[in-house]
C-alpha cells in the first residue's frame, strides 16, 4: 500500500478501529493517523513491526562493526574462534 493512500484522520480510526485492525493484520499494512491535519502516529501490523525492529538491530550491529574496523578494534577470524573455543571449554 502506498503511504499516500494510508493516511487517515483520527476520526476515521475512531469510527473504523475494528476494520482497520483486521485489514492491517490481514495485509501486513501500515497506516498513518493524523490529528489536526498533522501526522501523529503509525498503526502497523505486529509482524511488520518485529521485522523492522530486527532489521534496525542488524543495521546497528553492522554500523558498530564498521566503526570498530575503522578504529582498528578487531581481531583476526582465527583468533576470534580460538578465543570462543577456549571460553566454551572453560565454561564446561
Amino acid at each position: 500500500m502506498k503511504y499516500s493512500q494510508a493516511i487517515k484522520p483520527i476520526s476515521y480510526l475512531k469510527a473504523h478501529a475494528s476494520e482497520i485492525i483486521r485489514d492491517i493484520s490481514a495485509n501486513q499494512d501500515t497506516m498513518i493517523i493524523t490529528h489536526n491535519g498533522e501526522a501523529k502516529v503509525v498503526v502497523q501490523d505486529i509482524r511488520v513491526f518485529e521485522e523492522t525492529q530486527e532489521s534496525m538491530a542488524m543495521l546497528k550491529m553492522l554500523a558498530q562493526s564498521s566503526a570498530n574496523i575503522k578504529k582498528g578494534e578487531y581481531k583476526p577470524l582465527d583468533k576470534a574462534f580460538s578465543d570462543l573455543r577456549k571460553r566454551i571449554e572453560d565454561a564446561q
